[in-house]
């Protein structure tokens, strides 16, 4: 049986979907693994349910082997003869008549797979929903593929669907607190530590976390899934990689490259890569974004406590992170079973990778930040890791995670992934940032800190942190 955590909303979005008078055309993306297909079956419980899949594209594979497989999975699912179907418009009047009941849900999986072949695909599933699909009460067809370059240009942004579409769902990775309600429920008993490194890894990916061995540590876990010769995610970026971008990825490589170690701008990203002034950057960037690899963050004047013009780009699936920087180095020698002998957990700087691994996961989840401190979501005006430029007049200086409120206060955030308790030095590092940092008059500053293995007594004492965040506490805390 297939575990089933979180998407509550969505659930609740699509069930909203089946109470108007007319039929409602649905339309999902989000990263290959993220769980759509899942959450499609889950909706469909207790309803008629047609999925059907798109065929992976191929050397010789044609419009009419896509036809063929639609035909025999729509004939398989009912129980009817195979047919054959000469076009797609033949196809789909050859659905509606199947489409029979009061609550239908029809799932057409990887649509761009289906169409890929074909011109007249999406003319022919417009022309279908215009003329039945949207007068069928009770129906709810969804849209579904890992592509979203592809649904956006061609569903989304396109004037043939304008108007039609009910309902647009991005799905993303799981909550941290779903994630770890999902490990505890597969039978993991590892420590909030534990579960930490592993999810730094996953990054929320359902999927990923199904393959997850309770009996066995995270290292151990990590290891097999990443190092080991027949890891199961060895040629897993790979494959995302070749199904959005096909042959056209090394400038989409580059890009990701440049990000692992930190955020920049399009114009720095334009300089490193010796691009072109033009739409070229905008567009790679644009489409990285919609693929759920990189996420936009907006440069804040903290003296007028407002963003600016100018984005930065943040490379933020942990999973694609984990691969570019600490894997794919070393892939020839992986697969050549080099890493065999290599003790589990024993990898050169482990501690420092996982570090920056749970940085990286838990500025993913911004919204169970603002619940540990404890502020409204609505309340922040800008939020980010932070770099201070060094100029005649200041010093340069890095912050983990700067907040700034509508209450004229600046929140300093210091993640530490340690296993063991934090010294009082912690304290003096901190107020060092603090010190450095060039606060514009009439803000105020509090200090936070995220740890996971505890802190010296000194430390609580000090009262210079406004929080001291215990993960192995926030994380045990039953999901919304």
């Amino acid at each position: 049986m297939t575990l089933f955590i979180g998407r509550k909303k969505e659930l609740q979005a699509l069930e909203r979907q089946l109470e108007g008078k007319k039929a409602s055309l649905v339309v999902m993306k989000g990263r290959r693994r993220v769980g759509k297909s899942t959450l499609v079956k889950e909706f469909a419980k207790g309803k008629t349910f047609i999925s059907i899949s798109g065929n992976p594209p191929a050397p010789g594979i044609t419009a009419q082997d896509e036809r063929d497989v639609f035909a025999n999975q729509l004939t398989a699912q009912l129980g009817l003869p195979r047919v054959t179907f000469a076009t797609w418009t033949d196809a789909f009047q050859f659905l509606a008549a199947q489409l029979k009941g009061t609550k239908m849900v029809c799932l057409f999986d990887e649509i761009s797979w289906m169409a890929v072949h074909d011109p007249s695909f999406l003319g022919a599933l417009k022309t279908w929903w215009d003329q039945y699909g949207c007068e069928k009460k009770g129906l709810v067809l969804i849209l579904c593929g890992s592509i979203s370059m592809w649904i956006e240009d061609n569903i989304l942004c396109s004037t043939g669907f304008v108007g039609r579409i009910s309902l647009v769902i991005h799905l993303l990775p799981l909550s941290l607190l779903e994630s770890v309600e999902f490990l505890r429920k597969k039978g993991y008993p590892g420590s909030v530590y534990e579960m930490l490194k592993i999810l730094s890894v996953t990054g929320g990916i359902p999927w990923y976390l199904s393959l997850i061995h309770p009996k066995e540590s995270a290292d151990q876990n990590i290891y097999a899934l990443c190092f080991g010769k027949a890891s199961q995610l060895i040629n897993e970026f790979q494959t995302i990689f070749h199904d959005l971008f096909d042959n056209r990825g090394e400038s989409y490589r580059k890009i990701l490259h440049l990000l692992i170690d930190g955020m920049k701008s399009q114009a720095e990203i334009r300089t490193l890569l010796g691009f072109q002034e033009g739409g070229t950057v905008s567009r790679y960037l644009k489409h990285l974004v919609d693929a759920g690899f990189l996420s936009e963050h907006y440069q804040w004047s903290l003296k007028q406590a407002r963003v600016g013009k100018q984005k930065l780009y943040r490379l933020s699936d942990c999973f694609i992170r984990f691969h570019l920087k600490y894997v794919e180095p070393h892939i020839s020698r992986i697969k050549q079973g080099a890493y065999e002998s290599v003790a589990k957990g024993q990898l050169p700087g482990w501690d420092t990778i996982m570090g920056f691994q749970v940085e990286s996961l838990l500025l993913a989840n911004r919204q169970f930040l603002f619940d540990a401190i404890g502020i409204p979501a609505e309340q922040v005006v800008c939020d980010n890791p932070f770099f201070q430029t060094p100029t005649t007049r200041k010093k340069g200086c890095q912050i983990d995670y700067l907040i700034q409120t509508r209450l004229q206060s600046l929140i300093v955030c210091e993640f530490k992934f340690r296993k063991h308790e934090l010294s009082p030095a912690i304290v003096k590092e901190v107020q060092e940032k603090v010190h450095l940092l060039a606060t514009p008059r009439g803000l105020g500053v509090a200090t936070v800190l995220f740890h996971v293995g505890g802190v010296a007594p000194q430390v609580e004492e000090s009262g210079f942190f406004y929080r001291v965040v215990d993960l192995r506490d926030a994380l045990l805390l039953p999901p919304s």
